[in-house]
């Protein structure tokens, strides 16, 4: 039975329900080793860059792939993670919009997410993945050629979202 599901769960991702357009295209590889210059309109990384060896390099291909006047949306988890805060955080929240029962739930099927996020916080603490202000990965993000167009802070200060349009 385990088998089968794993089946399921691995079919599902081989094949998002996007392939079928013709002009959208999924790639599994290292962001390094994606071939093409000016090929896209778009590039969407989303907390992904801080986890990435060599941040500031793969800024730098991040703006190879854009087209001029392509937009990069990019959110970027750059301040230690207090786990336990958000946990608080959204067990508040999901109870306020499910319920007790409905939120405890919704954490239990995502004990494996906290998981992660606890693994994240340790990965922080030991240095291996990229900490920075807001205003050090604007700095990054223009010296890699990009304009900021807009940029927020979200997830409780944690990250940074920015809307960036490559020059």
């Amino acid at each position: 039975m385990l088998g089968e599901r794993r089946r399921r769960i691995s079919t599902r991702f081989e094949t998002p329900p996007l392939a079928a357009y013709d002009n959208i295209r999924f790639h599994n590889l290292a962001l390094e080793d994606v071939k093409g210059t000016d090929a896209c309109d778009l590039v969407i990384c989303v907390h992904a860059l801080y986890a990435m060896p060599e941040q500031i390099q793969r800024l730098g291909d991040l703006h190879r792939l854009l087209k001029p006047g392509g937009y990069l949306y990019l959110i970027d988890l750059g301040r230690r993670m207090n786990v336990a805060d958000w946990r608080k955080y959204l067990f508040s929240e999901l109870r306020r919009r499910h319920g007790l029962i409905g939120a405890l739930r919704i954490f239990w099927q995502g004990r494996e997410v906290a998981k992660q996020n606890k693994a994240i916080c340790e990965a922080q603490e030991s240095g291996a993945y990229w900490m920075h202000s807001a205003a050090e990965l604007v700095s990054a993000v223009r010296n890699a050629g990009f304009e900021v167009i807009s940029q927020k802070t979200v997830y409780r200060g944690y990250s940074d979202l920015l809307v960036c349009r490559a020059k």
